[in-house]
């Protein structure tokens, strides 16, 4: 179920609108592509923190900009896993709470 079914109150309405638009116009590139030296244009005003429905988390917490493959791969997998599975030019994952990083 994707979250915008999950909860349609909070997305459905002009006022979520409104401030997807304005993060958009605030910040156009997608950060993911840019920490990653690509510049692409960002389509999704993503939650940084996961408001799992809480409306004052979702009003108020902080958002980002990012482009449609970034929020719906990258993104999501951080949040279902807790974890990306991005990994450097040498193949070796770059985020420090992936599993094989802290394995001994």
């Amino acid at each position: 179920m994707g979250r915008f079914s999950s909860h349609p109150k909070l997305y459905n309405n002009r006022r979520w609108h409104l401030k997807h638009k304005q993060q958009l116009q605030q910040q156009p590139l997608c950060v993911m592509c840019q920490a990653n030296g690509r510049v692409t244009a960002a389509q999704v005003a993503d939650h940084i923190t996961p408001h799992n429905g809480d409306p004052s988390l979702f009003w108020n917490g902080p958002l980002q900009s990012l482009c449609k493959p970034c929020h719906n791969r990258f993104k999501q997998q951080v949040e279902r896993r807790g974890y990306s599975s991005a990994c450097d030019v040498d193949g070796k994952p770059i985020d420090p709470n992936h599993p094989s990083i802290n394995f001994k």
